[in-house]
């Protein structure tokens, strides 16, 4: 049905009025495509029913979020992605997942148009159409806010005026499993320090308590188990939020280089994003040869920054992927983690896939590092290879 429209659609404001104001301004029905990425809030069933008491012909809603973690959680685990090296990629990693069930839902309802609430003051929108235009060229995106000319005025106004069940909440926030993003007036002023509250999924890490410890297992650089416990990646995130965020861990103030050439300021809660990516760089660092890790923290920040840029489907990332995929063959082991005052510490690290050679290592009795080695750099430079290259044999 070519006379209908996809809308992504979040229970909000913006999205509950744009199911109204696009039927208007297009004459096409709307139909309202919510996915469940772990953002919590209102029951989704509830949220489904608002848009069609909003004026959605149909409200779909799909549970994604074993999806979301398994195939866009874990390349950015791999990848210790954290864009500016400062803070995870939270709305930036769902937006492409919400691309393609938006394109999807799209065909198979015969749909020729999708659309979203995105400003294109933010990076959301350049985010969903670059998805969209990847995957589903043939489609067409709107964006009211740009397109239909519906501004911040307009949207109360038009809430006030059709009674819609939904009011602005002031602050905006960005939810899913991995992460929580925070806009608010008060934090427009770069001086104001952020008031507590502003956090939802983090308790103030300035509150005595006892630190908890953790074990965290990989396997090729995904996170399988906890304390011992094999878990689903998605399992494995949730439980680390709880525990990590009981702790204040991944509480972060930051400016922010945009996309589209501003600095803005949030605030973000992603206690699970740091612990995991805390371990896995760990690990890491005991089983990559020197001069691979040092690489791949320069792929690490390639990789961030194509992802902020709403480029998870290019030629490029697809190819750093492959890159760091192989990377991950030999990330196997254990890290222990204290959490304690707002930080995840390792205080443990083990591995069957190992580079640090005890031996090698130790200034004790025992030391067989060959003071000879020390004449050359070729020799220097090879001692990492040569034990990689033990290692697999040995394998």
């Amino acid at each position: 049905m070519a006379d209908r429209v996809v809308l992504a659609y979040s229970g909000g404001l913006d999205t509950s009025v744009g199911i109204g104001w696009l039927r208007e301004a297009t004459g096409k029905d709307v139909v309202a495509l919510t996915v469940d990425l772990g953002q919590g809030g209102d029951d989704l069933q509830t949220v489904r029913q608002r848009a069609l008491d909003c004026g959605a012909v149909e409200a779909v809603v799909i549970d994604a979020k074993d999806e979301f973690a398994d195939e866009y959680v874990v390349p950015a685990i791999k990848a210790n992605a954290l864009y500016q090296k400062r803070y995870p990629l939270v709305s930036a990693l769902s937006r492409p997942l919400i691309a393609k069930h938006l394109a999807a839902t799209a065909k198979q309802l015969g749909a020729d148009t999708v659309a979203h609430g995105c400003s294109g003051k933010g990076n959301d929108q350049v985010r969903f159409e670059a998805a969209v235009a990847a995957i589903a060229p043939e489609l067409t995106s709107i964006a009211p806010v740009r397109d239909l000319a519906l501004t911040r005025d307009k949207v109360i106004a038009y809430a006030d005026a059709h009674g819609l069940p939904i009011r602005h909440r002031g602050d905006s926030v960005d939810q899913n499993v991995w992460g929580r993003a925070v806009e608010a007036a008060s934090l427009e002023d770069p001086w104001t320090a952020p008031t507590e509250y502003l956090y939802a999924s983090t308790q103030d890490p300035t509150l005595p308590r006892d630190p908890d410890e953790v074990t965290i297992t990989f396997e090729q650089g995904v996170p399988v188990a906890i304390d011992g416990q094999r878990f689903s990646v998605l399992r494995i995130v949730q439980e680390l939020n709880a525990l990590a965020g009981r702790h204040g861990v991944g509480r972060i103030d930051v400016l922010e280089d945009r996309l589209v050439g501003i600095k803005s300021r949030e605030v973000y809660e992603a206690p699970a994003a740091i612990a995991l990516i805390a371990a896995h760089e760990e690990l890491e660092s005991l089983t990559l040869e020197r001069d691979v890790a040092r690489y791949k923290r320069r792929v690490e920040a390639d990789w961030a920054e194509l992802v902020y840029d709403g480029l998870w489907f290019g030629g490029l990332k697809r190819g750093l992927d492959a890159f760091i995929d192989h990377t991950q063959q030999h990330v196997s082991g254990d890290v222990r983690l204290q959490l304690h005052g707002g930080r995840a510490t390792v205080t443990g690290r083990r591995s069957e896939q190992s580079l640090y050679d005890f031996e090698l290592a130790t200034n004790d009795t025992g030391d067989t590092f060959d003071q000879e080695q020390a004449k050359g750099f070729i020799d220097i430079w090879s001692l990492p290879s040569r034990i990689a290259a033990r290692r697999d044999r040995a394998n």
